[in-house]
């Protein structure tokens, strides 16, 4: 039986300090993380799906695949379980404050330059509704970058487009250190993006 584990974090909780707290962090990993670890395995159980050869971002790719008993759960607990797998590692204590390459070169066409591509990433992020996420993602499509923001924790791969960098904005992601300033935490944010890891996943897709 394949078993989903909670991914271990390349860095301690403390180090993302001031722009995210160890606590939040902790919590953040420790219990939300680990409960869509769990809800994901016993979603995939009950479906007899537990030894998917596939992974989950396979799965989330071809949804009506699940049986619709379970397709809402594997939905909810999948895209909770890769959405956050993308989120810790798309951070990193010692983060460049600007991408650069290819990834650079596709903002600049998309986007103007890196200014305003955080501007209009940033708006987007803050203007959700609820809870969700906002992601740089890669339109296979169109081979083009784009940003778009997702409920709950709908996955960019039920679109049939590849997550490139994630941002939580659920309340528990920021709560605790910013209260009800999501464009506070938005910004400081940016602080601890790991351009480089998101680089290697825009060459890798792009040649």
């Amino acid at each position: 039986m394949v078993q989903y584990e909670l991914p271990k974090l390349a860095y301690d909780y403390d180090e993302l300090e001031p722009h995210i707290d160890a606590e939040t962090m902790r919590i953040h990993h420790q219990k939300h993380h680990q409960s869509y670890a769990d809800g994901l395995n016993s979603a995939l159980d009950k479906v007899c799906g537990a030894s998917h050869p596939q992974y989950i971002s396979s799965i989330l790719s071809d949804l009506k695949s699940v049986p619709e008993t379970g397709r809402s759960a594997v939905n909810f607990f999948g895209g909770g379980y890769e959405n956050h797998k993308l989120f810790w590692e798309t951070m990193t204590p010692d983060g460049d404050k600007s991408p650069g390459g290819k990834l650079e070169d596709s903002i600049d066409v998309y986007y103007d330059n890196f200014e305003n591509f955080k501007k209009v990433f940033s708006e987007k992020a803050v203007s959700i509704q609820g809870s969700g996420w906002c992601w740089l993602v890669f339109n296979q499509t169109y081979n083009k970058i784009e940003i778009i923001t997702t409920s709950n924790q709908d996955s960019p791969w039920v679109l049939q487009k590849i997550p490139l960098l994630a941002l939580d904005v659920w309340e528990h992601a920021y709560y605790l250190h910013y209260q009800n300033r999501r464009p506070e935490y938005v910004n400081s944010w940016w602080n601890v993006v790991n351009w480089d890891y998101v680089e290697n996943r825009f060459s890798e897709l792009n040649g």
